[in-house]
């Protein structure tokens, strides 16, 4: 008898019917002999109507007080998803992440889990009983209720499949797997049948909305072994695991995008030892994440560098660099929205020179100006106006042999956490 763990996200339980539809799935499951946790998101727009009802109240909501009010959207599915399976005849229990034995540091909205004792679900599971756990959720060391942010509950059923020594941990979602690209956009996107962790979690970083980070993170420290398959049909799915084999002649696995991206420029920076430090350490402390940094060439003592923030981050960026003119000398700062980083990503790059002067080509191609650029040994990134992000994404797509005679399949809205 295996242990399996199961992620639903909101869109699977998004009303009723699905929700019920899910229980049968689940029931099917543990039919087949295995033991089986459930982790479960808020139903559909839950979460979004949650923070509306905050925000109708105040401006500017306590971060606990969110994590309070948030975490009752897990907690109305896990409860009606466990009396669904009840109604099956099939013995099922709910827990809240902190009953489940989540703990968490003391972060509201952006907790990260430091333990988990998964007793209480051990002792479920060894009753016969289906455990269903409520997503993006634990509690502190204090008593705190908390929330993990986003992608909270992919992390949390990885989480728990590491803690309890799963044997499988299945991500459902809207597509039967994962895309060599995002299947709204190219209708012959290639399914993959695995990916590598290290390829999985840069796809994430740059934007692949499939699986968030911390939970390829995750699932690579624990080696939990990992699928990504459909809510709605049966297809075997992607497996995500510690080395993919390669296809032959496919070089390039996947083509990610992200369009929450702003570019910062300094213009007439003083060129003395110092200065970067100085800004980079600014906008460190103010907690603004920066991606890709440019320099430009040197003239009568001045530079001129460009960086990208998250769109969401340009303003206080901008803010920040202003409040350091007593001790940076420059001529002004500009910010510049309207783009996307568009990212190939591929672990046989690394052997096969030429990746990036062909990605730069069909670019070229295109008509379309590249503005910055950023590398690993198994992604190269480009930053272009948004405008041209289908144009650029076909053609990459198809000039890295990538496109297939088959249609993917996109079963429903983009699920939620």
């Amino acid at each position: 008898m295996s242990l399996v763990v199961m992620k639903f996200g909101g869109s699977s339980v998004g009303d009723t019917e699905r929700m019920k539809r899910v229980a049968k799935r689940i029931v099917a499951k543990k039919e087949e002999g295995h033991k089986v946790v459930v982790v479960v998101s808020a139903m559909g727009d839950t979460t979004d109507d949650l923070i509306d009802l905050a925000k109708s109240i105040t401006d500017r909501p306590a971060a606990r007080e969110m994590d309070m009010l948030l975490t009752t959207g897990e907690q109305v599915s896990v409860a009606l998803l466990a009396m669904a399976i009840q109604e099956l005849g099939t013995p099922a229990i709910s827990y809240t992440g902190w009953q489940a034995g989540m703990i968490t540091d003391e972060a509201h909205g952006r907790a990260k889990i430091n333990d988990i004792k998964p007793k209480r679900i051990m002792e479920s599971l060894e009753q016969g009983k289906i455990v269903i756990v409520a997503g993006f959720q634990g509690i502190s060391d204090d008593g705190e209720i908390t929330t993990l942010g986003r992608g909270g509950s992919d992390t949390t059923a990885v989480a728990i499949a590491a803690a309890i020594q799963a044997d499988l941990c299945e991500i459902y979602t809207d597509v039967d797997g994962v895309y060599s690209t995002d299947p709204r956009i190219v209708k012959h996107a290639r399914k993959l049948d695995a990916i590598s962790y290290d390829e999985m979690l840069e796809l994430a970083n740059l934007g692949a909305a499939i699986l968030h980070p911390r939970a390829v993170e995750y699932a690579k420290q624990y080696n939990v072994k990992l699928v990504v398959r459909s809510s709605f049909t049966n297809a075997e799915g992607t497996l995500v695991k510690e080395e993919a084999a390669m296809e032959q002649g496919i070089v390039v696995r996947g083509i990610a995008y992200d369009k929450n991206v702003a570019r910062i420029s300094i213009q007439g920076v003083k060129d003395e030892p110092g200065i970067l430090a100085a800004v980079f350490t600014a906008l460190a402390e103010a907690g603004i994440d920066v991606d890709i940094i440019v320099q430009s060439g040197i003239s009568n003592g001045t530079a001129d560098f460009s960086f990208t923030v998250h769109l969401e981050d340009a303003e206080r960026a901008k803010s920040v660099i202003e409040g350091i003119r007593d001790r940076v000398e420059f001529e002004k700062v500009t910010s510049e929205t309207d783009l996307v980083k568009v990212s190939i990503v591929g672990a046989g790059m690394v052997s096969n020179p030429g990746v990036a002067a062909k990605m730069f080509d069909v670019i070229s191609k295109q008509g379309v100006n590249i503005k910055m650029v950023s590398t690993s040994e198994i992604k190269i990134s480009c930053v272009i106006d948004v405008t041209h992000l289908t144009e650029v994404i076909l053609a990459l797509h198809s000039a890295f042999d990538l496109d297939t005679n088959q249609t993917a399949f996109v079963g429903g809205p983009k699920e939620r956490r």
